[in-house]
């Protein structure tokens, strides 16, 4: 006999959806409510605001983006690679697809998320990048993600104004890179892979697949 949902699993699954369907900044507290007919106080008993459920889809996402990486490394890919195919692939779904900007762009404004995606990421650059920083501390770490976040938010940022797509990707890419001591011939030779993929078609590809991610994840 399958297990009764919870409120506060329907809670997940109808932000979530709402959120990569419509916007996390047009879905409102009231919007789920209704999809689920239940009141704000059920809502709030849960998630005291959206943010707390934006965390949820955030922690979906460094699920995601582990198993993505584990799949290229176990292809023989290489984790320096896989890093900069995961930034790629999120430059170009925030280009392509508002929505997805919107997530990543509101991730990176919350304080709650941006710790999270923090120490995600610290604990995926000391398993896969040790080579090239073994001497670090854990304080290094943080402190260079604390970099690395900088940039990959400057590189989702777009205006009429903004850099095209493929030198943000090329720029962000060789910064990183730096940051965690890769040699300039292997910076080199990965960015021009990178940029030698189909950027758009990857970047669409790999939001639709999260989208499905989370959709199996909430059921």
């Amino acid at each position: 006999m399958a297990k009764k949902e919870s409120t506060k699993d329907k809670i997940i699954r109808v932000s979530t959806r709402m959120f990569l369907n419509y916007g996390y900044s047009a879905t409102t507290v009231q919007m789920v409510c209704n999809e689920l007919g239940i009141s704000k106080g059920n809502f709030t008993f849960y998630f005291p605001t959206k943010e707390y459920v934006l965390a949820e889809l955030v922690r979906m996402l460094c699920e995601f983006q582990e198993k993505l990486i584990n799949y290229e490394v176990d292809r023989g890919v290489g984790s320096v690679l896989s890093i900069c195919i995961e930034l790629m692939t999120v430059a170009a779904a925030c280009e392509e697809n508002e929505v997805a900007r919107d997530f990543f762009v509101s991730a990176f404004q919350s304080k709650m998320c941006l710790d999270y995606l923090r120490e995600n990421h610290v604990n995926r650059a000391k398993r896969l990048l040790a080579d090239h920083c073994n001497d670090w501390t854990h304080e290094q770490f943080v402190e260079a993600e604390i970099l690395v976040q900088g940039i990959d938010y400057a590189t989702i940022i777009s205006n009429e104004a903004s850099v095209p797509l493929d030198v943000r990707i090329s720029a962000a890419l060789n910064q990183i890179l730096g940051i965690y001591n890769i040699p300039d011939e292997i910076r080199k030779e990965k960015i021009e892979r990178v940029l030698a993929m189909d950027c758009r078609g990857l970047g669409k590809r790999v939001l639709a697949e999260f989208t499905d991610f989370v959709e199996k994840e909430s059921d």
